[in-house]
């Protein structure tokens, strides 16, 4: 009892090799890997199993995101030459129950039903975890284990802003599960998570502001901020950027915010105020401190290379960490974590290549270095913007919003980094990271053979707009 878990509870014998706290994506895939690799491993969950993805993030958010997109595509069905379309009006309730039942599947699916394949893997949720010399402690009860990962993840963060308390406010989980659609909702932050939850309001029927300190997708490149604000406000988003708030109040049900935009003070009133300012990592009562696991600012956990913290056999991944807030990039930290901590090996954390994606409509997708990041890391910079009006596939289809930012370096011709602007552009981003990860210059990817009338081609048209005018040829002609 005072070491183990009681052999008639869960605890194998002989004990476990390693302890996995979280059962989200993270905490699964390492759980996955070191059982794969021959390992003992105790998982222990809280709360509702699958996490932060499929629970309240990546996988309720698109579905509903998809259901307006629908609904706009049916609005402006009538100004599409040819056809006409009836105005439509969502049906909140039933894209919730729709939500609800798909997220419901895939936990199921994806997380419960596979842990009884997985002999090696013991899975117990009795109450939050903490960290001990030599083990975890669980609903008090000693695990002793040689080697711990720590995957608990994040949850929205709320503002440092006078009153904020006070008001109603939602965040990116609880918008899901409204039981009514606001008439009003004013989203504080433009990172992605803002930006993709208040177009899909404003799409769903909903009044939206979104107010931001400095521009809309601040981390990206200024010429696709400048137009995701500009296809937002065509569809009726009010965006305040480069604003300060400083005080949130009640007025009855509602709630106001105060903000200085352009040296005014003013205020503004909704329903509800949505807080998308970033996330904060889940480290409370892990008494890291207390076995000397370091932490950032954040209080995210600092992570190395190797996915190890600052105490020897303490490992973490995922949101929790210092790392990249994805779930495919807390999965593979994860993978590696379990590898390096139990399966012998030395593998390091390289996001080099990663792909990210914003998936407002148009999506924005991006690899590697922005003309600002390979300025910083002393490279001779040389970039090629391409408007998607030049890229067949967007004359075709009637929509040539968005654009195409490639970064390369000067000197080599090498690609450093790029992002598209596209309704399609999710789904062409990963012929950029292919590239980027074989180190290919600009010069072979314009001359690389694409095919005809798809979003793709677009990145060999951008390519070979660092040494031509593509508006000068013909439509097969690239």
């Amino acid at each position: 009892m005072d070491d183990l878990l009681k052999d008639d509870c869960c605890a194998p014998k002989g004990g476990f090799d390693l302890a996995v706290i979280g059962a989200g994506s993270a905490g699964f895939s390492a759980a996955i890997t070191a059982a794969e690799g021959g390992k003992r491993v105790v998982l222990i969950g809280h709360g509702t199993i699958g996490g932060t993805c499929v629970n309240v993030g990546c996988v309720p958010s698109k579905t509903m995101i998809r259901a307006a997109e629908a609904l706009h595509g049916a609005q402006a069905a009538h100004r599409f030459p040819g056809l006409h379309g009836e105005a439509q009006v969502a049906d909140w309730a039933a894209v919730v129950a729709a939500k609800d039942d798909l997220v419901s599947t895939l936990r199921q699916k994806k997380y419960a039903d596979l842990l009884p394949g997985y002999d090696g893997v013991t899975y117990i949720d009795e109450g939050p975890a903490r960290l001990l010399p030599g083990g975890v402690e669980v609903a008090g009860r000693r695990i002793t284990v040689p080697k711990v990962i720590v995957a608990t993840g994040g949850r929205p963060a709320v503002p440092e802003v006078s009153g904020i308390q006070d008001v109603p406010t939602l965040d990116s989980r609880s918008l899901l599960e409204l039981e009514q659609l606001p008439e009003s909702l004013i989203f504080l932050g433009g990172g992605y998570i803002g930006v993709e939850l208040a177009q899909m309001m404003a799409r769903m029927g909903t009044r939206v502001t979104i107010v931001c300190r400095s521009r809309l997708l601040p981390r990206t490149e200024p010429e696709v901020s400048e137009a995701l604000t500009a296809t937002l406000r065509s569809e009726g988003l009010k965006i305040l950027d480069g604003a300060t708030y400083h005080a949130a109040q009640r007025d009855g049900d509602r709630a106001v915010l105060t903000v200085t935009v352009d040296g005014a003070e003013r205020n503004l009133t909704a329903d509800r105020l949505v807080l998308t300012t970033g996330r904060a990592p889940n480290t409370e009562g892990l008494g890291l401190s207390e076995v000397g696991v370091q932490t950032d600012a954040r209080g995210a956990i600092r992570v190395g290379d190797d996915m190890q913290t600052s105490k020897a056999g303490i490992f973490a991944a995922g949101d929790v960490t210092d790392r990249d807030q994805f779930v495919y990039m807390a999965a593979y930290g994860a993978k590696l974590a379990a590898r390096n901590a139990v399966l012998d090996g030395a593998e390091r954390y390289d996001n080099a290549a990663m792909p990210w994606v914003v998936f407002t409509d148009p999506q924005i997708a991006g690899v590697g270095l922005t003309e600002t990041q390979a300025r910083a890391a002393g490279h001779d910079v040389k970039t090629s913007v391409l408007a998607l009006d030049n890229v067949p596939r967007a004359l075709a289809a009637r929509d040539t919003r968005g654009l195409i930012k490639l970064v390369a370096d000067a000197q080599t011709d090498r690609l450093l980094g790029g992002v598209i602007m596209a309704p399609e552009g999710a789904d062409s981003v990963q012929t950029l990271v292919m590239a980027q990860k074989a180190a290919m210059t600009t010069k072979a990817l314009g001359e690389t053979i694409f095919p005809y009338l798809t979003t793709v081609e677009g990145l060999k048209l951008a390519a070979q707009t660092f040494d031509m005018d593509v508006a000068k040829l013909s439509c097969c002609a690239g």
